[in-house]
């Protein structure tokens, strides 16, 4: 017996003769940067609970060199953070700080938003 998606179309995602059907993903999830090249830092505080963080949109590379990225930076500001989609986020409004590291760095960065 062979189980597929709704869709006409899809790909098989369990078969009783060979088990569930995996997809080979790679392991590491790569990034593509903005279309301009630019690093754009933001602040945020919407759906957060009244807490503020300052997004990092616009970097490329893979997970792991992002994760590398992020863990200095927010060594660098004292503060937490996180990756999500490709976006890195660091807690409180550390724009300015974050500025200055990035230029440093190599990246063209500009201030988003208000």
């Amino acid at each position: 017996m062979k189980y597929r998606n709704k869709d006409a179309n899809s790909q098989l995602v369990f078969s009783t003769d060979q088990g569930e059907i995996t997809k080979n993903t790679p392991q590491s999830a790569s990034f593509s940067g903005s279309a301009d090249g630019v690093v754009r830092i933001q602040r945020e505080s919407k759906g957060r609970g009244g807490k503020t963080v300052s997004v990092i949109q616009g970097l490329a590379g893979t997970e792991k060199e992002l994760k590398a990225l992020l863990k200095s930076l927010k060594g660098h500001c004292g503060c937490g953070g996180a990756l999500k989609n490709g976006n890195l986020e660091i807690q409180g409004d550390n724009r300015d700080k974050l500025k200055q590291v990035l230029e440093q760095k190599g990246y063209t960065v500009k201030l988003a938003g208000g």
